[in-house]
């Protein structure tokens, strides 16, 4: 039975060749069986593949269906509530909001109320009066040149993983809306300048945009760029969620002109992202460089983003800042559960601190030292509605990030084909002849849609708990059931420190406990008893 369909080609095959030989008719018959044929012979004759050889021209037929498994389960099988990684209720809010149509839902939730992890948001008995969505915070306001930033961005993406018009389209947005564009480590390509957008600039441990021929920071190139009043911010990028501590390369074949010219790199040939930085190795000496762009750029509002590893590394750098007084303006908390075009599956599954966490670590760590109001937290790590905004900012943060959403509202169906080069629609893609059919002036109108009306959901929620903007949210808002008959708020379920707690000795914080007197300023090596428990193991 294994080989029946190939005999039973094989047969008719010859029997259509004896057709044409011997009556001259069959020749379109023959036309058709003839590859298939060929290919169940080849699969015999070939020993690369067992099963090919073992179910000529069958196994041909499970190698599609699993080719399209993802789709098919998407499309057909998961529920809309299942999470892979943004569910089809999720995707479906990001498509109604960018094409601003009916968002509303009939018959009652879709969401297990009484299953474990399911939150809300308490509403008060006086509701507060509708005001403007447009909701802000001032980003270094000790600086010449401050930001005043809506609470809603684009996270950073960079010109290579996304395609010339998905920049295009999510910079004109951005400036329809008057919010900013996260550049990505990648740089400030010409499409991300093209309608002016603000720009945060982020600097990565390439320096793509500022760097010598032997891949060293040069203040020259930085001071010139970080001048273009498109320029908002800088960023530091120390690590991202999706796959915190891991470099990357990218093939000389996909080092494009543009993409050589826009990073500083020699076209065709591998350019790496190393792991970890050049210019520093110390906490001390990541706030020195810190301070340094934001001279260079001309007292800009200047912090870093990280995804939060060992706690130890976190603890040493907010040591750093209470004994020089050196302070980022901002420092950006990126979740593990972030996404990214392509990423070990280790990495993608098991590295880093999810967001939750992560934030509420940093949040505390600022607030008990007595730094919290002096510096400003953005957070990003799946967020696509209202209700994650406001839960986030509940948490800790003071505005939110995100990439996913924003690429939702340019056209991406999460195909999960970011690192193929084959994008279905031509968002994170180099193909022209895919991404050349993303129209920009409909995708820019539908991310800023996307911003505009998420920040109105954003409004109704605010309104609803009898607040005026959602810098007023705290932990004591939001509410989660962990178990079918308990229920706590955020405030209870997580141990928030008071402010200055830490400037009075150690918390009873487990985390706090284990590591903060350990950690050193000048070093992010691990503290003793970890580095002899490390060795304990050698020969």
């Amino acid at each position: 039975m294994r080989y029946a369909l190939y005999i039973a080609v094989v047969l008719a095959t010859l029997a259509a060749l004896a057709s044409v030989v011997a009556f001259g008719v069959g020749a379109g018959v023959l036309a058709v069986l003839l590859p298939f044929a060929a290919l169940g012979t080849w699969d015999v004759l070939q020993t690369r593949s067992t099963l090919r050889r073992n179910y000529p021209l069958l196994a041909h037929f499970r190698y599609g269906l699993e080719a399209i498994g993802p789709e098919m389960r998407q499309y057909f099988i998961e529920a809309d509530t299942s999470e892979t990684p943004f569910s089809r209720q999720e995707r479906a809010l990001a498509y109604q909001r960018a094409k601003s149509v009916l968002d509303t839902r009939p018959f009652g939730s879709l969401q297990d109320i009484y299953g474990p992890e399911y939150e809300w948001i308490n509403h008060s008995m006086r509701p507060s009066e509708y005001m403007s969505h447009d909701f802000r915070i001032l980003i270094g306001d000790e600086r010449a040149q401050p930001y005043s930033a809506s609470v809603f961005n684009i996270s950073a993406m960079s010109f290579g993983s996304l395609s010339a018009n998905a920049i295009r389209a999510l910079n004109k947005g951005a400036r329809m809306g008057n919010f900013s564009h996260d550049t990505g480590e990648g740089s400030i390509s010409p499409y991300h300048r093209e309608f002016g957008g603000d720009l945060v600039w982020e600097v990565a441990s390439g320096y793509f945009g500022c760097r010598n021929d032997d891949g060293s920071f040069s203040e020259e190139k930085f001071a010139t760029a970080a001048a273009d009043p498109q320029v908002r911010m800088i960023e530091v990028k120390l690590s991202q969620g999706a796959k915190p501590g891991h470099g990357g390369v990218l093939p000389g074949a996909k080092v494009t002109a543009e993409i050589a010219a826009t990073r500083g790199v020699p076209a065709g040939v591998d350019c790496i992202s190393p792991a970890r930085h050049s210019t520093f190795d110390t906490p001390k000496g990541l706030l020195a460089f810190v301070d340094r762009l934001r001279t260079l750029s001309g007292d800009k509002p200047t912090g870093f983003k990280l995804a939060i590893g060992h706690p130890w590394e976190w603890f040493g750098i907010a040591k750093a800042m209470h004994e020089t007084g050196v302070l980022p303006d901002f420092i950006v908390v990126d979740g593990a559960e972030g996404g990214t075009g392509a990423a070990p599956a280790e990495f993608i599954d098991h590295v880093g601190v999810p967001m939750h966490e992560a934030l509420i670590l940093v949040h505390n760590t600022l607030v008990g030292l007595g730094l919290r109001d002096r510096i400003r937290i953005g957070a990003a790590g799946k967020i696509i509605s209202g209700f994650d905004i406001a839960r986030t900012m509940a948490m800790g943060a003071d505005w939110c990030n995100a990439a996913r959403g924003y690429m939702f509202a340019v056209g991406c169906i999460q195909a999960q084909k970011c690192h193929t080069d084959r994008c279905p629609t031509g968002v994170a893609t180099q193909d022209p002849a895919r991404w050349k059919a993303v129209d920009v002036p409909d995708k820019a109108t539908r991310v800023h849609n996307f911003h505009d009306n998420t920040l109105k959901a954003l409004r109704d929620l605010i309104c609803a708990a009898g607040l005026r903007h959602p810098a007023e949210l705290g932990p004591e808002h939001i509410l989660r059931r962990v178990s079918p008959t308990e229920v706590g708020s955020l405030a209870s379920i997580f141990n928030f420190l008071e402010p200055g707690e830490l400037l009075r000795g150690v918390p009873r914080h487990a985390v706090f406990e284990a590591f903060w007197e350990d950690a050193r300023s000048d070093s992010f090596a691990p503290p003793a008893g970890i580095a002899a428990r490390r060795t304990s193991k050698l020969i």
